[in-house]
């Protein structure tokens, strides 16, 4: 009879009869219950709220923003929704002959009455925190527990002549209510969901599937961002809030270029969102004229509705009219142009003052063209989010597009800057223009190059000399560059200044490169830049262009002065003479670009800083070299131990605790023991030991170097 009523149904309410909470019924109702292939397996939850089940099709929109009863914040929240159901069986549960004894005793909310039935609530309770939630997988505050209930269908199995489907345990996932097993494959599940950038659950998303896209706020600058703006593989307009540091510090390049000559035609080759060049267009006004690039269809149309935003009119073609006629002329900023095409596509075409390249990974395929047409003296500034491959742990990558051998270093940052400055030379060389390394920095998230283009094939000849190989000890970590010349060395090993070939078995050196062999930074740019930072309020980025000013003249913060230079009429950048006038406006340019005869002078034979002057490659980690037994002294106590030892030093941005000096690693380590304590003599006070004589010092150097060097034997690369 059960049978015929449920065929009797109209579909309306047999749909309606799938989402209602049936009433428990006896095993041998059970038994006589239809297949799932012959009719819908019904929920036997008894809550209130129906378990949703990905099979039901047809339920409206306002039970899908539901979450499953099995979601949870708390635990406290199972053992409240299990006091409710225990009223819940009524009238309709009248014809079972157990509703007596079903009434008195507990249910679980999540378990089939059939399968538990707790006489007491403390029972009840330790039911639901052992099987339920101790087991359960957690999500943005919310534990998905396991549920027994009849909301994944099962395929029957025959066992003799009846047909038993047997229920399963499963989870309910938060994002897209789909049913898993296991608790391995739901975390598996879930992971793939945040990794697509699904991180925000289906009945949240229910109530707010019309939100519009999000406006943010940088430098006095808005734009609007779509949904997963942070994620590059869900959006066309990828925006990184943790490249505020980048975007700040080309904007301080811009502004210090603009002091040369005006107006600068400047290109942001990969736009997405245009934050950079809406930046370049607001602040610097009529000094420059901003072009914005994307291939992206959707990131051009989000592009000019930020330049509305911020009261800029955008031009897409020259010859076509400009838009933005809602905006009056005496409103708007500034005008930015904004294009549609492959970025070596357009650096082929036109020409320009200052180049940003910031593609998604490497850079190298857009360096030819970028080096094609920019002008002379102008400045092509490069980033590169490929970090795996730069810091040595994808080396076959690093082959592939840099073409050069790399082993994971002390100085691995450092030695990922001059692999993109050489890959930037040889690019500038193949077009017959040398360049000038004004900056170079590597930090978590990306490795920025800025240059200056000097024309002529006599400076891509000074350039091309500047790459080299490099030497590198893989037992105390020595490092030097190889000679000059094409001569095959007898034995490379001599030029190393450490002995770790003749007192270590087998091959201890490795070679490294083509590198950049010369100098990273510009001081007298760098000053510039600084200048630009407090004149435009940019707080963020001025501690790490004085670190680069430190860095650069390889002195301690003590001796170093980051004011201006009191000759503001002349400045000289490494054989680079600007003359300025006094309303710091340059006059060394016309408006063409073209440069005037006698007011800037290049001569790299006569002019250029000599290596003595230059700071000195690479750094060392006092970590990384620290004495066995002994307690070092602190990073600065030890810094002005070096400055009086007769050596030049400073600290880098590359490492926190990495020293730029040009002291031998033996004579590091001599004074880095001498200043150090005993671990054993407790609270003595730090300061030089002076029972050790210089050859006993000397001789517990070379005593770590080998307890070094044969206990990481395993670090060998």
């Amino acid at each position: 009879m059960e049978n015929m009523a449920e065929e009797e149904l109209p579909p309306q309410e047999e749909e309606e009869a799938q989402v209602r909470v049936p009433t428990p019924a006896p095993d041998s109702a059970l038994d006589s219950a239809p297949t799932p292939d012959s009719a819908p397996v019904p929920a036997l939850a008894p809550a209130p709220a129906p378990a949703l089940s990905p099979s039901l099709a047809s339920v409206p929109e306002e039970a899908e923003s539901k979450r499953h009863i099995s979601i949870q914040r708390r635990l406290a929240d199972l053992e409240k929704l299990a006091l409710v159901t225990e009223g819940d069986v009524g009238p309709a549960s009248s014809l079972n002959s157990e509703n007596l004894s079903i009434e008195k005793s507990h249910t679980c909310p999540l378990c089939p009455v059939e399968k538990f039935r707790a006489c007491s609530s403390q029972k009840l309770r330790r039911h639901l925190q052992n099987l339920h939630w101790k087991i359960s997988v957690e999500f943005e505050g919310y534990r998905m527990c396991i549920c027994h209930l009849a909301c994944r269908p099962v395929k029957p199995t025959i066992v003799g002549e009846q047909v038993s489907s047997k229920l399963g345990a499963h989870y309910h996932c938060i994002i897209c209510s789909a049913t898993i097993t296991r608790r391995t494959d739901m975390l598996g599940h879930v992971k793939r969901h945040v990794n697509k950038g699904e991180t925000k659950s289906r009945y949240i998303a229910a109530s707010t599937a019309k939100s519009s896209n999000e406006i943010l706020k940088e430098a006095d600058t808005d734009i609007q961002v779509g949904p997963n703006y942070s994620i590059p593989q869900k959006t066309d307009s990828y925006f990184n809030p943790k490249m505020k540091l980048n975007r700040q510090i080309i904007f301080c390049t811009l502004a210090a270029l603009t002091e040369e000559r005006k107006p600068l035609e400047c290109l942001d080759a990969f736009g997405a969102t245009g934050i950079m060049g809406l930046q370049w267009a607001k602040h610097l006004g009529n000094a420059v004229k901003v072009t914005i690039n994307d291939l992206n269809e959707n990131s051009v149309t989000l592009i000019q509705k930020n330049c509305h935003l911020n009261k800029l009119k955008v031009v897409v073609d020259s010859d076509e009219k400009e838009e933005g006629d809602a905006l009056e002329e005496d409103d708007t900023l500034g005008d930015i142009q904004v294009t549609r095409m492959d970025a070596n596509v357009l650096m082929h075409l036109r020409s320009f003052d200052f180049i940003h390249l910031d593609p998604f990974g490497t850079s190298v395929n857009y360096l030819d063209s970028a080096f094609r047409n920019v002008r002379n003296l102008g400045i092509v500034s490069v980033t590169s989010t490929d970090i795996s491959s730069l810091y040595a742990k994808a080396q076959h990558v690093a082959r592939r597009h840099y073409g050069c051998n790399i082993v994971r270093t002390e100085y691995y940052k450092e030695l990922a800057a001059r692999i993109v400055v050489a890959a930037v030379a040889r690019a500038a060389a193949r077009c017959n223009k040398g360049i000038e390394v004004l900056f170079a920095v590597a930090l978590e998230h990306f490795v920025l190059v800025v240059v200056r283009v000097l024309r002529g094939p006599t400076s891509a000849d000074e350039t091309a000399k500047k790459i080299q190989y490099l030497i590198h000890c893989q037992w105390c970590e020595e490092r030097i560059f190889q000679k000059d010349g094409n001569m095959v060395e007898e034995n490379p090993y001599r030029q190393l200044p450490c002995n770790c070939h003749g007192s270590m078995p087998g091959k201890t050196a490795i070679e490294l490169g083509p590198l950049w062999s010369s100098s990273l930074f510009n001081t007298g740019f760098l000053k510039r830049m600084l200048l630009e930072s407090l004149h435009h309020g940019l707080d963020d980025v001025q501690p790490l262009i004085k670190t680069l000013i430190f860095e650069s003249e390889c002195t301690p913060q003590s001796q170093c002065s980051v004011h201006a230079p009191s000759n503001l009429n002349k400045q000289e950048e490494n054989g680079v003479f600007i003359k300025t006038t006094d309303d710091t406006t340059v006059d060394i340019y016309s408006a063409q670009g073209k440069r005037k005869s006698g007011e800037v002078i290049i001569n790299t034979a006569k002019k250029q800083k000599t290596d003595a002057t230059a700071h000195p490659p690479f750094y060392y980690n006092i970590h990384r070299h620290s004495i066995k037994g002994m307690n070092m002294p602190k990073l600065k106590k030890f810094l002005c131990c070096l400055s009086q030892a007769g050596f030049r030093v400073s600290r880098t941005h590359f490492d926190p605790m990495g020293i730029r000096t040009d002291a031998p690693l033996m004579q590091f380590k001599s004074i880095l023991l001498k200043y150090s304590t005993p671990t054993y003599t407790g609270g003595q006070s730090e300061g030089p030991v002076h029972s050790a004589s210089e050859d006993m010092v000397a001789d517990r150097v070379e005593m770590s170097v080998n307890d070094k060097a044969e206990a990481s034997g395993c670090r060998r690369w």
